[in-house]
């Protein structure tokens, strides 16, 4: 028992490396391209949920309706985002992506480079490894998703440290 238990704990401090890593890569991509990380994630989400609400934004980001309007303020400033009207909802604005296909061209190459890095990972592992892998990874989302809910849902308590 005690040898899984400090392989969990090595598999455990491995995934805590895994997302600091790719927390980092997406806060140097987005700087590449002159924005936030927080703005960026925006975009990810407009691009793949299309126009949304900013209300539903807020929803699929994790981010306050606050904490929105001012992303997308500075997303509209640099012209990545435009707002439209809402057509069912005068008191509420639409956000729509823009330049899509130029980001995606500025994007493209580091995709490209990562995708070809991680085919070589990849490559070292049987189909039948790869498939629990992603089974892993989907399991992971899922648990990660319900702990961000449950988070989300307590009161902060200010602790005197």
């Amino acid at each position: 028992m005690a040898n899984k238990k400090t392989a969990f704990q090595q598999d455990f401090l491995a995934g805590r490396d895994l997302a600091n890593a790719v927390v980092l890569f997406h806060d140097a991509l987005a700087s590449h391209l002159g924005m936030s990380a927080a703005e960026w994630k925006c975009i990810e989400l407009l691009q793949q949920h299309g126009p949304s609400s900013a209300s539903r934004l807020a929803e699929l980001s994790g981010f306050t309706t606050g904490a929105i309007t001012g992303i997308v303020d500075r997303l509209e400033q640099s012209e990545y985002v435009r707002r439209e009207p809402h057509p069912k909802d005068r008191r509420s604005v639409i956000v729509e992506p823009r330049h899509t296909k130029e980001l995606k061209e500025r994007v493209a190459p580091i995709f490209e480079s990562l995708s070809r890095a991680m085919s070589g990972i990849a490559s070292q592992y049987s189909a039948d490894e790869l498939t629990a892998i992603a089974r892993f990874f989907r399991e992971t989302t899922d648990v990660l998703g319900n702990e961000t809910t449950k988070l989300k849902r307590l009161k902060y308590h200010k602790r005197n440290l």
